[in-house]
């Protein structure tokens, strides 16, 4: 199922399907990013400048959080200061480090996400949970 949005941004339109962003960044100060399809374009909405587009991407949000389908598996993660909800699907490696960390790619950014079962107990055993259901490999 297709999920086009039409938004502005820096004076352009873009045409979007919202099925192919594997990850969406909630800031605190409100802004929402994520990464444009097939670029490394990041694109930030923020409700102060562009309100009907932001309430667009939140509607998507708020349909696909928690979804467990043949093409996504949605997981929230709380990452440096931010909010990042990812389609696991899209990750194509991950390391399991001997003090239990967790680290990954995302295919847009460069930086890893580094997640522990201290600090984010929660999205550990969903990507863990993933992992074992998707792989068969089980963590030590």
């Amino acid at each position: 199922m297709a999920y086009w949005v039409k938004v502005q941004h820096q004076r352009k339109e873009y045409v979007i399907n919202l099925e192919y962003v594997h990850t969406f960044c909630y800031e605190p100060n409100g802004r929402i990013t994520f990464w444009v399809p097939n670029s490394n374009l990041p694109m930030t909405i923020s409700p102060q400048s562009n309100w009907e587009d932001y309430q667009k991407i939140l509607e998507y949000l708020e349909c696909v959080q928690g979804l467990q389908l043949d093409h996504a598996y949605w997981v929230t993660i709380a990452y440096d200061r931010n909010k990042y909800i990812i389609n696991l699907k899209c990750i194509s490696s991950f390391c399991y480090e001997p003090n239990g960390r967790l680290t990954f790619w995302l295919p847009e950014m460069a930086n890893p996400i580094i997640i522990n079962p201290v600090s984010s107990p929660e999205s550990y055993t969903q990507i863990v949970h993933y992992l074992e259901k998707t792989t068969g490999y089980y963590l030590s």
